[in-house]
């Protein structure tokens, strides 16, 4: 469903309940990808973002890599809490968007730019998503898997595949305590 940018813009939510299918395929997700690799404006057009998609077995592989650090980490009691949260919420899906930074100055705000276009035209392609941020816990071991370079920074992990439950209600701050408008 097409939408206007703004439309787009409200309609983005956190899906954290989703299934490993696509109301699209793989080539319309890394369609998207290249699109917002491309176009998405970057501080002195540093270009600095660097995305690795992960479909199918490396999608899993990576909610394995998770859990795996995080059982060295935790309680056994609180790991049971997590494990099922990231099996019913990120390693159900259909796919992972990892972010990196290869670009120390400004690179942030390039990331984030990736992250908002990708994951708002990703849900207007018909898919749930959320934003985690597992790093840096598991950075050295996503490098070593993926042998990726050690220059490229991890950002965050979004996973995605088709909603199988609304998100909850989103609570909005008053805009008058977060918007001053001088004439």
């Amino acid at each position: 469903m097409k939408r206007t940018f703004a439309e787009a813009l409200e309609h983005r939510r956190s899906y954290y309940s989703i299934g490993n299918d696509s109301p699209v395929l793989d080539e319309e997700v890394v369609h998207i990808v290249r699109t917002a690799v491309k176009n998405v404006p970057s501080a002195f057009n540093s270009q600095s973002t660097r995305i690795v998609l992960l479909l199918g077995d490396e999608h899993k592989k990576l909610w394995d890599i998770v859990k795996n650090t995080l059982k060295q980490r935790i309680s056994p009691e609180a790991f049971v809490k997590t494990e099922a949260k990231i099996d019913a919420c990120f390693a159900a899906g259909h796919g992972t968007v990892l972010y990196f930074e290869d670009f120390p100055t400004w690179s942030q705000h390039t990331s984030a730019m990736h992250q908002f276009a990708i994951w708002t035209m990703l849900e207007d392609a018909g898919l749930g998503a959320s934003l985690q941020h597992y790093n840096p816990l598991i950075d050295d071991e996503v490098r070593r898997t993926w042998d990726l370079p050690e220059s490229w920074m991890l950002i965050a992990e979004m996973p995605f595949g088709t909603p199988t439950a609304e998100p909850g209600e989103k609570e909005f701050q008053e805009l008058s305590e977060r918007i001053k408008i001088f004439r």
